[in-house]
């Protein structure tokens, strides 16, 4: 299999990324990415990357944001050594237990993130999509932590198969509404 771009194109993109050049003023990673999007929702588009422009980088978000990580998510998670398969595989062997965040995945890392600059943006509510529900509760979570109103969007037949993440969602105050189109 021949490679896109020749070892130097490559490595210039790799800087360029790696130098906070990438993504250009386009959304763009060199020749990928970009913003493929109904023309009904740029304008939401463009208010969120303003927002991400303007309250990202500011202290007081980033100070929140690491506060709630810390005294809310349960950050950082621990490390554990796994003795037994370091013996098996002949290397050290740690496991990250992402498990023991808040909602019990590392999903909430980002939806309390999501959620803070929700609220700064001046947002009525949330809208989040999920399949096997993990990040439907992580986006409840978060939306009840920060006090805005939640919809998670799943799929009737992952309804049914994941009814505890549902319960989970609907006891954190989120709608879950049931998506019957598609594969449902």
């Amino acid at each position: 299999m021949s490679s896109m771009f020749a070892a130097d194109e490559a490595k210039a993109l790799l800087d360029a990324a790696i130098n906070g050049e990438l993504p250009d003023a386009r959304g763009r990673f060199g020749p990928f990415g970009g913003r493929y999007v109904p023309e009904t929702l740029v304008p939401a588009f463009d208010r969120l990357e303003k927002g991400v422009q303007e309250h990202l980088h500011e202290q007081s978000f980033q100070d929140e944001y690491r506060k709630e990580l810390r005294e809310w998510v349960g950050r950082p998670t621990a490390l554990t050594f796994a003795t037994q398969l370091s013996k098996a595989w002949g290397a050290e062997v740690w496991i990250k237990r992402e498990d023991l965040a808040h909602t019990g995945a590392h999903k909430i890392n980002n939806a309390i993130g999501q959620a803070l600059l929700a609220r700064r943006l001046g947002a009525k509510r949330v809208i989040a999509e999920t399949g096997a529900g993990q990040h439907g509760v992580a986006s409840a979570a978060a939306c009840a932590r920060v006090g805005l109103p939640c919809s998670v969007y799943m799929g009737a037949v992952d309804m049914e198969r994941q009814a505890p993440n549902v319960d989970r969602m609907r006891r954190l105050g989120a709608e879950v509404v049931a998506v019957e189109s598609g594969d449902k």
